[in-house]
């Protein structure tokens, strides 16, 4: 069982609020919403350390490439749309202070929404013709127009 989202500072807010107006904690948890348990949690967090904010979103690893690193990454790609990972990874590791390795690069790249896309290559053997290329209809064409021929005269 996973955890539950936090609480907004509004729904916080709102907890306090309805309990500083004299409204108990199983009348505000029905009224609201909320379990008993958060609605007194969160009254008693705000009675002790005047704090209704939550502070989940400063807890974990802070990120290697923040806001201006991931401009930084963009400007490189916009300089060079064929840079391979690595060479964005030197680049980027030569213009700032705390360098990166490749497969972050791509983590990024692909948080950033850059996809890898690489043309398909096809020989002629395996090319499709398409049905435009003969100039008859293939029923009646005097010349038995097959692929190879196609190939031949396109």
């Amino acid at each position: 069982m996973g955890k539950a989202s936090d609480l907004s500072d509004f729904d916080r807010g709102t907890i306090v609020g309805a309990r500083r107006g004299g409204a108990s904690v199983s009348e505000t948890a029905a009224l609201l919403g909320f379990s008993c348990t958060t609605v007194s949690r969160v009254y008693r967090e705000w009675s002790q350390k005047q704090k209704t904010s939550s502070q989940r979103k400063l807890c974990g690893r802070k990120r290697l490439v923040n806001e201006t690193g991931e401009k930084i990454i963009d400007t490189i790609i916009k300089a060079d749309r064929m840079a391979t990972h690595a060479e964005i990874t030197a680049i980027y590791n030569s213009s700032v202070q705390k360098s990166i390795s490749k497969h972050t690069t791509r983590r990024i790249l692909k948080r950033m929404g850059y996809k890898k896309t690489v043309p398909a290559s096809t020989s002629a053997k395996n090319r499709k013709v398409p049905a435009q290329s003969c100039c008859h209809e293939m029923e009646k064409c005097p010349e038995k127009c097959t692929p190879e021929v196609l190939l031949q005269t396109s």
